[in-house]
């Protein structure tokens, strides 16, 4: 897929930051398109349907959290690469924005060649549609990966995309233990860089919401799904 095949909205009320991040991937050859706020993002998001969104987290009228959460509800946006710009780096922040259904982070200010070096990293995770993939049953929990809910006791159960994503990882292979880097390898990817307790709150968060006693702590090492 050539670059201006793909779309990228990108989403900030700086207008210095937005010009400087179009020019650049204009340059690149790719189809960008502008919003000055999260309600027009949103809008734009609805009506052009991107293949990648980039949003500032911190924003007025509707912050870059909310409109990430926003656009994860649209239909067909499942897939869809959000990544979030921002000068922000603390682990509390990169953990909202995970949980908002972000799939990466990139720190602000950013130099041209390592802005598109990341879009193309990011674009090759884009996933044209597949047929519809089984769900996953173990005893008294269904995992149901295109409608990303978690079922247990005959009771839907929605996940941020990151905490379903992880624990789709772990029961994929049941009393596999799973180090750290494979899991932020498979959930977060080689070019996202997150804090060290991100896979630690994802689990408690996971445990908390389901009750699962199956999820196992290996010290040192990682986690496994325990059948």
């Amino acid at each position: 897929m050539e670059n201006s095949q793909f779309k990228i909205l990108l989403v900030d009320d700086e207008t210095d930051v937005l010009e400087f991040l179009s020019y650049n991937l204009k340059k690149e050859g790719y189809h960008v398109l502008k919003a000055k706020n999260g309600r027009e993002g949103l809008v734009l998001a609805r009506d052009e349907n991107p293949h990648l969104v980039i949003l500032d987290v911190m924003m007025p009228e509707m912050d870059g959290i909310e409109t990430c959460r926003e656009i994860r509800l649209l239909p067909g946006f499942a897939d869809t690469i959000i990544v979030f710009l921002t000068a922000r780096g603390e682990d509390y922040s990169q953990i909202a924005g995970f949980d908002a259904g972000a799939d990466d982070y990139i720190t602000k200010p950013i130099k041209p060649k390592v802005l598109t070096s990341r879009v193309k990293a990011l674009l090759r995770r884009h996933r044209s549609r597949k047929s519809p993939e089984p769900p996953v049953n173990l005893p008294d929990l269904t995992i149901d990966r295109e409608k990303y809910v978690v079922i247990k006791d005959g009771k839907e159960i929605s996940l941020p995309k990151k905490e379903f994503e992880l624990l789709l990882l772990l029961t994929s292979r049941p009393n596999k233990v799973f180090s750290r880097e494979e899991i932020f390898s498979s959930v977060w990817g080689n070019d996202v860089i997150v804090g060290d307790r991100t896979i630690d709150v994802h689990v408690r968060k996971i445990r908390e919401k389901i009750g699962l006693e199956n999820i196992k702590t290996i010290k040192g090492v990682g986690y496994k799904f325990e059948a």
